[in-house]
């Protein structure tokens, strides 16, 4: 993608990319967003102009080559065009999530040493200004959306809208234009590009300091791997601080010069998808079994015509589906069952869901259970697993497209070095590799190898074919006191396949015997007892009810069952369980902000709950603090049941072929 004599590896920013895109393809569509029922489409000449402004503005407040500015928000063009504008100047964006709550919001601010913040809406405003007292380096607060801002009047506070006005006002004299463009030729690759900070699944969040140049490149690999391009579109959904989006979103769309779409709410998100119809695609777990919970509670409120013709085909699709999706050989009558299938129910069920022109779609962030890949794979999704960190730029291994496997996440992504240690733990090196963790030079050398490698944190091993499968954290993956492996995700992955399951937790390294507390799936359950005639009153009376326990139970007796069939896993088989009586919220610090649970939060947090289920007691008590949506705490007191399960005997592992005498 060169330009005005500029060669590819010139284009080495996100500014630079961006000019190159205005030139190139400038009708081209570059931006979606939704607003008020209706989408509007920016070009990318027109986005240029628009960043141009931006980034002029933003000098008029004083930010400077190297100084830092956080993003407050959920996916908003602007807020996209506020990084790049960032970026033009030689400052460094810090997105922080929509969601989280004030005190987080302070701690990343204060860390990232933000002097301009730009804020999504009123919400993020006020979460901001409740705070300020603990930001003394915050000098200008903007925000995008102005409803309910108008009566405001705190110090620094303005509209982004009015900020990029005076930008283009002065970029109308030809000398302030030409400045704002040697800045833009003077950004370096090496120059640090943005900051992401982690998680905070371990412990505190760090910052993760990634460079244009590594960005770029790594972005270029992935998007030649699946065959990009300015022909695709995108939803961007996910939180703007992860670096999934800004990979796969900002990175790959400034990179292929694709359309980045920004539904209307998070709300709306699943409508949006279906208007959209993206060809490049990315959901975590946890949003493929959302889909995949409204499918089951559709069906089973069908008529018994659907319901007997999609077990019928759906039968179908699980028999032969994924032969299909990879290119294997099928009976001919199979292949027909399967077509007529795809005419009556698959297709339906993709435009649905607004899946039917995906080309790619991916999964990542944890692990996804083998019945739920399956699922989406059989009715002809080309979903594939993606297996990465925030301090490689995402990607680490990628599954090609007819080499796909649900128990492994694919072989090292283009121009990744990945290793096992000793120790079992996965090392890399990657084209995106950070630079290192924000003012922690001590952390950045503790994650690194002596000769270069990242240490992920995580145990895996190498099948023959290649692929890297992942067990667990290496720090979470134990042994039960029997000597039996016990990795709890594995466990909790088949548990949450079930629609009436939204989380659990397995606990078992070190003691007699595996335990898990579940989280019932609200919607789903609702919607079973609706239909069961059972009145309820809140999700904690909802969770406790006899028939629920009594069909969760069968649940946790069907994962036992096929653990029962895997002779490494049969002896980390449930023995009992309960019923968690509220929800794991990532507010009360029991789950990051990309939903994956903080083991240690838990135990502590639910420690009663847990003696009572390691004592053989029937039941056990809990008395926690809690955090409601507006920031207020409350007291939760609960009693809750617990069940106990016999375990199923283990499968004797199958005997290898016996081999024959004088084989060649």
């Amino acid at each position: 993608m060169a330009t005005g004599g500029e060669s590819r590896e010139a284009e080495d920013t996100f500014a630079k990319l961006l000019r190159a895109h205005a030139t190139l393809r400038g009708t081209r569509p570059a931006f979606r967003h939704k607003d008020l029922g209706l989408w509007q489409t920016w070009t990318w000449a027109e986005v240029y102009d628009e960043t141009r402004a931006i980034a002029q503005g933003l000098i008029g407040l004083g930010l400077k080559r190297g100084a830092t500015i956080a993003i407050v928000g959920a996916n908003r063009p602007r807020l996209y065009w506020s990084m790049t504008a960032a970026q033009m100047i030689g400052a460094v964006p810090v997105p922080v999530y929509a969601d989280a709550v004030a005190d987080e919001i302070a701690a990343v601010l204060d860390h990232s040493e933000a002097t301009i913040i730009v804020a999504q809406d009123q919400e993020q405003v006020d979460k901001i200004l409740s705070v300020r007292d603990r930001l003394p380096r915050l000098a200008h607060l903007l925000y995008d959306e102005p409803r309910g801002l108008n009566e405001y009047a705190e110090r620094g506070l303005a509209a982004l809208a009015a900020i990029a006005a005076i930008g283009r006002a002065a970029l109308a004299d030809p000398e302030v234009a030409s400045d704002l463009d040697r800045l833009i030729d003077g950004g370096k690759g090496s120059d640090p590009s943005v900051i992401l900070y982690t998680s905070g699944t371990t412990g505190r969040s760090k910052g993760v300091v990634l460079s244009g140049e590594r960005s770029i490149g790594a972005a270029r690999c992935t998007v030649a791997f699946d065959r990009l391009t300015d022909q695709d579109e995108a939803l961007a959904y996910l939180p703007l601080a992860w670096v999934g989006d800004h990979y796969l979103n900002y990175a790959q769309g400034y990179v292929a010069g694709f359309c980045i779409a920004c539904p209307e709410s998070a709300e709306t998100a699943a409508n949006d998808l279906r208007e959209i119809g993206p060809t490049y695609h990315f959901a975590p777990p946890r949003a493929f079994e959302a889909l995949l919970t409204r499918v089951q509670i559709r069906m089973e409120d069908a008529g018994a015509v659907k319901r007997w013709l999609y077990r019928a085909f759906m039968d179908v699709a699980g028999r032969w589906g994924e032969k299909i999706a990879n290119g294997e050989p099928v009976p001919l009558n199979a292949w027909m069952a399967y077509r007529l299938g795809d005419l009556l129910i698959y297709a339906p069920l993709k435009n649905a869901l607004g899946l039917s022109r995906v080309r790619v779609a991916y999964t990542a962030g944890e692990a996804i259970g083998a019945d739920l890949f399956a699922f989406y794979r059989s009715i002809g999704l080309n979903l594939k697993q993606l297996y990465g960190q925030t301090e490689a730029f995402l990607f680490v291994t990628a599954q090609t497209d007819r080499a796909v496997r649900s128990d492994a996440v694919g072989p090292p992504a283009p121009n990744v070095e990945l290793r096992i240690a000793d120790s079992g733990e996965v090392q890399f090196k990657s084209p995106g590799m950070f630079v290192g963790y924000f003012r922690e030079d001590d952390k950045t050398r503790e994650t690194m190898t002596d000769d270069g490698y990242v240490k992920t944190g995580d145990a895996g091993f190498f099948d023959p074919d290649g692929q890297l499968k992942i067990i667990d954290r290496a720090k979470d993956v134990g042994r039960l006191r029997g000597g039996q492996l016990f990795a709890p995700k594995y466990t909790e992955n088949k548990l949450k396949f079930f629609p009436e399951i939204r989380e659990a937790v397995a606990i078992g390294d070190g003691r007699d015997f595996v335990a898990a507390m579940i989280n019932i799936e609200l919607a789903s359950v609702a919607n079973w007892a609706e239909r069961q005639a059972i009145a309820y009153a809140s999700y904690q009376e909802l969770a406790a009810n006899p028939l629920v326990y009594a069909m969760i139970e069968k649940r946790v007796d069907a994962v036992n069952r096929a653990l029962s069939l895997e002779p490494v896993m049969a002896g980390a088989q449930i023995r009992r369980f309960l019923i968690l009586p509220k929800e794991l919220d990532p507010d009360d610090g029991e789950l990051t902000r990309t939903q994956k649970v903080r083991r240690g939060v838990i135990a502590e947090r639910y420690a009663s709950l847990i003696a009572g289920l390691n004592s053989g007691a029937s039941e056990a008590s809990i008395s926690a603090e809690i955090t409601y949506e507006d920031g207020r705490k409350g007291k939760l007191e609960a009693t809750v049941r617990i069940v106990d399960l016999p375990p199923y005997p283990p499968a004797r592992a199958p005997r290898p072929p016996a081999r024959k005498a004088n084989a060649a």
